[in-house]
């Protein structure tokens, strides 16, 4: 990588003290100046930032340490290497300064070599540390994004076992999204449950073709094998610290629970069922309610829309249905985008 001039901040109340570090150094880097801790502080926090911060200790009013603190409270310039620049040399001063975090000592009066190599070394320190973060940040991203692609694949896989297209995960993570957005959560979450959502049926995995293929209607022994299917889906998930995999799990286990407890598999009762179950729940059955299945055809908006509101406070979260009706208008564009083909 091909890096611009790196900038170092000199503080120190002796113009001449300046004047000498400035020229040691400005044939290799950019140099600015400060008098004072005050001024310091001002250049430290303008874009671009220093690269490092040459400090003397003793200067009035705001001395090295005391600058040196306030520069390593300030998440912007926290990383910046610190020198302490003094005619000091006792092992407590040192003991101090590397106590607030310097990561150098240069004692006056200065040896330009010694400078020169001390700048130096600190600075490829420095930028290894910066190149090492910003890898560490991009491989996170990737395996971030790797294990999101995993399911949403694994939630189509379940679809498809079911004879849909894969749009249904589509269209449910959407109204999903949507319906949280209204309810006012916090757009990471959102962001999650949106990813989360394609999950809901995957525990239908493990339902028997026969069962879950059957054009008719279910008997009562079939259907008690598809009521499984939320059990299946949470031990398929499993449990894991990542947040994406516990909302995940919650969806796959929650999402046919009723408010009013007369749900399965575990009979949930109001908010006892997470948000996140609360919201598919609604987000499924609409999507369920206004396309064609093998088993019946696409009901009329204002039907699907009557059960939805004839649910509200028994099989679902009164607040979940406002929010549904509140982003309606944006469902309805998503159900168009990825309408089922004929």
């Amino acid at each position: 990588m091909v890096r611009s001039q790196q900038t170092i901040l000199v503080v120190d109340d002796t113009p001449n003290n300046l004047d000498l570090l400035g020229s040691i150094l400005r044939h290799d880097y950019r140099v600015k100046t400060a008098l004072n801790g005050d001024t310091a502080l001002k250049i430290a926090r303008m874009q671009p930032k220093p690269d490092m911060f040459l400090l003397d200790v003793m200067m009035p009013e705001m001395d090295g340490y005391q600058l040196c603190r306030l520069l390593k409270a300030d998440p912007s310039t926290a990383a910046i290497p610190v020198i302490f620049v003094t005619a000091r040399s006792d092992s407590e001063g040192e003991e101090r300064g590397f106590a607030l975090g310097a990561v150098d000592y240069i004692t006056k009066p200065v040896s330009p070599p010694l400078v020169k190599a001390r700048v130096a070394t600190h600075l490829a320190l420095y930028d290894q540390r910066c190149d090492l973060e910003r890898l560490v940040q991009q491989r996170t991203v990737e395996l971030t994004e790797s294990r999101m692609e995993i399911i949403k694949r694994l939630g189509r896989a379940a679809e498809f076992k079911d004879n849909e297209t894969g749009l249904h995960v589509i269209r449910m993570s959407h109204y999903a999204r949507i319906i949280a957005t209204c309810m006012d959560q916090a757009p990471a979450w959102v962001e999650l449950l949106f990813l989360a959502a394609p999950m809901h049926d995957i525990g239908k995995i493990g339902i028997p073709d026969r069962i879950l293929l059957k054009p008719g209607r279910l008997d009562a022994e079939e259907w008690a094998v598809m009521r499984r299917h939320p059990e299946y889906g949470a031990g398929i998930i499993g449990s894991h610290h990542s947040e994406l995999i516990q909302i995940s799990h919650d969806i796959a286990l929650t999402h046919h629970e009723k408010w009013d407890g007369s749900g399965y598999p575990q009979g949930l009762k109001g908010e006892a069922i997470p948000l996140a179950g609360r919201i598919c729940a609604v987000a499924d059955v609409f999507d369920a309610l206004t396309t064609k299945r093998p088993y019946k055809e696409a009901w009329p908006l204002e039907r699907a829309l009557a059960v939805i509101d004839e649910g509200r406070g028994s099989h679902f979260d009164p607040a979940v249905v406002d929010a549904f009706h509140q982003g309606l208008e944006h469902c309805l564009l998503i159900r168009e985008q990825y309408a089922e083909q004929s």
